[in-house]
């Protein structure tokens, strides 16, 4: 799966990012190695609640995959 993420350098240091795709879905970085990490973390975490949403409220299957 990719997803696209739009990133900037914070004024104060380090990094912020949000995802277009998943309104909310925003992370930062002190570096850019920790802002990528921070941001699989938050997208995982935001489809995750997608998911229990969407599964609880229709007759659905939950599957997990790996990014």
């Amino acid at each position: 799966m990719k997803i696209q993420a739009i990133i900037h350098k914070a004024e104060e240091g380090g990094y912020w990012a949000e995802v277009p795709a998943l309104p909310g879905c925003i992370t930062e970085g002190d570096s850019w190695e920790e802002l990528i990490d921070n941001l699989r973390d938050a997208v995982e975490g935001c489809l995750e609640v997608i998911a229990e949403r969407n599964f609880k409220s229709q007759s659905s299957e939950l599957v997990e995959i790996n990014l």
